[in-house]
């Protein structure tokens, strides 16, 4: 298993969900998608647990989420344990020191997240009760 991150897994769940990861930085980019038929193909990336403008792609069949920040007690959170859709929120990469710190992170920690994540072939791993993993599929 060739495990590219981990983080704090929103809720514990035996199904695995395999897709390309897709940033997603505005409201214009997550309704692109869902206009485009394809939602269904992607994990969706994005900033922070609070990313409300996410919520239309949450109800037309969002498969998995990662985010960069946030955590499962999050409206986010809460809402991919509604729709039972796997999430792995505050993602560290594997074998990178930088973590995430509320107010204190850099915006290069997100650009480095992105880069190293968004277009990428994974498998959201959510059965642990509090860290999932993002593998490579």
């Amino acid at each position: 298993m060739n495990i590219l991150a981990d983080g704090l897994n929103a809720f514990t769940t035996k199904k695995q969900v395999t897709g390309v990861v897709k940033y997603l930085a505005e409201p214009k980019a997550v309704i692109s998608l869902i206009v485009s038929g394809k939602l269904k193909d992607y994990i969706l990336l994005v900033r922070g647990g609070t990313t409300t403008f996410l919520a239309p792609a949450l109800s037309k069949g969002a498969i998995g989420i990662i985010t960069m920040s946030g955590a499962p007690e999050s409206h986010l959170g809460i809402l991919s344990r509604e729709f039972q859709i796997p999430c792995i929120m505050t993602v560290n990469l594997a074998g990178s020191a930088d973590k995430y710190i509320v107010g204190e992170t850099p915006d290069s920690y997100f650009e480095n997240v992105v880069k190293q994540l968004d277009g990428k072939r994974v498998t959201l791993v959510c059965d642990d009760r509090t860290t999932g993993k993002v593998v490579a599929a």
